[in-house]
């Protein structure tokens, strides 16, 4: 007879509480738990995770998990490299090994990484999340992550560790390439879109890193962050609550830092008062891989594994990746508190099918072929490279290229596939460790592509020979110092790394006029060269259809359309400098150092030129509870069709906490023919002028405002003032936190 956990007419929370009642602690804590197989190296050099070599030949193994059960398997196809097919045969033996190690007979949640698309051999590889945010198109990264879910659920994935929600604070931090942009708005819209297509194919999306990664002292990875409460609440969190409220996310993983001495992975205040009290998040918390150990290690708040486990457990973590380690040392936990995270667990894998009863639901293991690289992957991969590419520069009229000229193709990276990969895809994360192994897909470089897109031209080795010179510089990615971009590989500077910047410097010196391409997982300062460029194009890590997308702009197949997701600085040093920053953050006499960016956030040109005509407010007077709406038409005035990118910023002139200058609440995408026009209509909310204020409280004041309608944070075209009428308003976890525009 069926028992009330297998009946699936039952609630989810209901079958997952019958099924822990029948539990012993020990079977209770093993759900909590991990293992990483496959996971044991002899140093630090192939390390994928900080702690690897030390902790994982510390950890339980799975045959002393297997007779209590086991919550998680930690990336078995992202660990070492695995044909799909074979990948997908074992993970389902697997399953049945550890269904049939269990008095219940209950699968573990298997996670994979996925920023760049599935975190496999032979899977395609997309543009790193900054491209994301240069995309400004949620809908094409919904899209793009729901076939990115479909192809993991197909071989047995449940989890994906994806998306990167923090809001970049300083780019000279590596994982700046994991990250969308530095505006919560854009980082929280885009990061919503793609939480809704991991979770629409099934998969479980994990919103990291929770919370104030990015805002670490000195821009170091596993650093301090320096946080106050206001820039916590209003530039750091959004983007995890409108993931949580709008996108609907399963789990959240903790991050590495402390923030005013508060370890992310024992805060209570985050995990549990802000997340689930205020919030309403009723998922999972997983730690970020032995963010328990650091704890112990790293913090020094716990004397043991036992009591890091205590600490995280109370504060709201529920599970312990990659590998089962500190609560497996631990007796005796709380039982109120193995209860409680032992209950989100089973009630998560209730909802993706696992307790259900019947035969193995996984891939039956079977020989039967599967591409992780179908023609519609590569396809969505293309799109999102074409629509990141930004034409930071073109005064001259060089771009696009002719297929006639003579083309001098320069640079370290010109024929390098590395100029294209983010440090999480698979051949650069994983692959970079054994070099035996071919990478599993195609990934033309720039130089191939751009020989390719212009069959007609003529290539020469001497820039001083050639009509024009393109020259490519930028990152390789890589882990924990091995790349110049990527987890572990923070920088000092934005100076461009490799001695790039001599060789343009040796480039643009021949007179020669000089494209440059950048191709990189940060913005490099370009100031040096920008009176002496042709032309400058700048694209992050796009992905193995990046070549293509690059070369489609430099020739002009491809409409330039990207939008900047974070500054260009014009020097090196006096970093950071966000444009979210108050007017004492900007430039003034006071001090002599200048962080106005080269090219600012949201700067992008095209290949044509578009008009805006005056926009017509409906009720320029609404009250602090109220809505306005907007209209304005914007038309192609070019002989190219385009893509305008409309973005709306918020100007406060007098706040009672000071306030940044603009702050980006809306955008659309508006692709015109030429000669063809569109109407652009917005739909304001009182809510997204609220802040955070000297007391704690998020309100919505009465008073003057400014909407820009604006091609940049600095190219404004139109103002719009508004006044809020009406008493202060304190607003929570239900303001509505978008503005929407519609083109038609």
């Amino acid at each position: 007879m069926a028992q009330p956990w297998q009946d699936t007419t039952l609630p989810d929370h209901v079958r997952a509480a019958d099924l822990l009642a029948r539990m012993t602690p020990e079977e209770k804590t093993a759900q909590l738990s991990s293992v990483w197989l496959g996971a044991d190296i002899d140093t630090d050099t192939a390390a994928v995770a900080p702690g690897q070599h030390a902790y994982v030949a510390r950890s339980a193994a799975l045959d002393a998990l297997l007779p209590h059960g086991l919550g998680h398997l930690t990336r078995p196809f992202g660990t070492v490299p695995v044909g799909p097919a074979e990948g997908a045969a074992r993970l389902a033996a697997l399953q049945r090994r550890i269904r049939a190690g269990n008095r219940f007979g209950v699968p573990a949640i298997a996670h994979e990484e996925c920023l760049t698309g599935f975190a496999a051999w032979q899977a395609t590889v997309f543009p790193t999340p900054l491209a994301w945010g240069a995309t400004f198109d949620p809908a094409l990264v919904t899209e793009m992550a729901q076939a990115i879910g479909a192809s993991m659920r197909a071989v047995g994935v449940h989890q994906g560790l994806a998306p990167v929600l923090d809001v970049v604070r300083d780019p000279r931090w590596g994982r700046t390439e994991e990250a969308i942009g530095e505006d919560p708005y854009l980082v929280g819209t885009i990061g919503t879109a793609y939480v809704r297509g991991l979770e629409a194919a099934g998969i479980v999306a994990t919103l990291k890193h929770f919370a104030g990664y990015s805002a670490s002292r000195g821009a170091r990875n596993h650093a301090p962050a320096p946080l106050g409460p206001r820039e916590l609440a209003d530039v750091i969190l959004p983007p995890f609550e409108m993931a949580v409220r709008d996108g609907g996310a399963r789990s959240v993983m903790a991050a590495y830092n402390d923030i005013d001495g508060l370890a992310a992975h024992a805060h209570p205040g985050l995990l549990t008062h802000v997340l689930r009290e205020e919030w309403g998040f009723t998922g999972t918390t997983v730690a970020d891989y032995f963010g328990l150990s650091f704890l112990e290690s790293a913090h020094k708040i716990a004397d043991s594994p036992a009591e890091a486990a205590r600490l995280a457990l109370a504060a709201g973590v529920d599970v312990e990746l990659p590998t089962a380690r500190c609560l497996t040392a631990a007796d005796h936990l709380p039982e109120d508190l193995l209860d409680r995270a032992a209950l989100r667990v089973l009630t998560q894998k209730c909802q993706l099918g696992l307790l259900d009863p019947g035969p193995d639901h996984e891939q039956d293991g079977d020989d039967a072929p599967v591409d992780l690289n179908p023609p519609h992957l590569r396809d969505l991969a293309r799109r999102a490279a074409q629509e990141s590419v930004v034409l930071l520069a073109n005064d001259s009229g060089v771009l696009p290229l002719d297929d006639g000229l003579r083309i001098a193709v320069v640079g370290p990276l010109a024929d390098e596939q590395a100029a294209m990969l983010g440090c999480y895809t698979f051949p650069r994360h994983v692959g970079v460790n054994h070099p035996e192994l071919p990478t599993g897909i195609d990934v033309p470089t720039l130089g191939e592509a751009l020989r390719a897109e212009l069959p007609g031209a003529e290539f020469v080795d001497d820039p001083g020979a050639a009509d024009v010179c393109v020259a490519v510089v930028g990152d390789r990615s890589g882990l924990f110092g091995r790349g110049s971009s990527g987890e572990g590989c923070d920088t000092e500077d934005l100076e461009l790394p490799y001695d790039q910047g001599a060789l343009l410097d040796e480039v643009v010196d021949r007179g020669t006029p000089t494209v440059i391409v950048v191709l990189s997982g940060r913005p490099y300062a370009l100031g040096r060269w920008a009176d002496r460029a042709a032309a400058v194009v700048q694209a992050f890590f796009p992905g193995q259809e990046g070549g293509g997308a690059v070369a489609g702009v430099l020739s002009g197949r491809v409409e330039p359309s990207g939008r900047l997701p974070l500054g260009v600085p014009r020097t090196p040093g006096g970093q950071p400098a966000p444009y979210l920053s108050p007017p004492l953050g900007r430039h003034g006499a006071p001090s002599k150092v200048d962080p106005t960016a080269l090219y600012p956030f949201g700067h992008g040109l095209s290949y044509t030129t578009f008009a805006w005509d005056t926009p017509q407010c409906e009720a320029p007077e609404l009250p602090t509870d109220g809505e306005t709406s907007i209209r304005l038409t914007v038309r192609n005035t070019g002989e190219r069709p385009g893509t305008e990118v409309v973005q709306l910023y918020l100007h406060d002139p007098v706040g009672t906490v000071a306030r940044p200058e603009v702050r980006l609440v809306g955008y659309a995408r508006v692709p015109l023919d030429a000669g063809a026009c569109a109407e652009v209509h917005v739909t304001f909310p009182a809510d997204l002028t609220a802040y955070t204020g000297a007391d704690g409280r998020r309100v919505v004041e009465p008073g003057a405002l400014e909407l820009r309608v604006a091609a940049s944070s600095t190219d404004i075209h139109h103002a719009v003032p508004l006044t809020l009428t009406g008493p202060v308003r304190e607003v929570g976890h239900e303001r509505r936190m978008r503005c929407e525009l519609r083109v038609k």
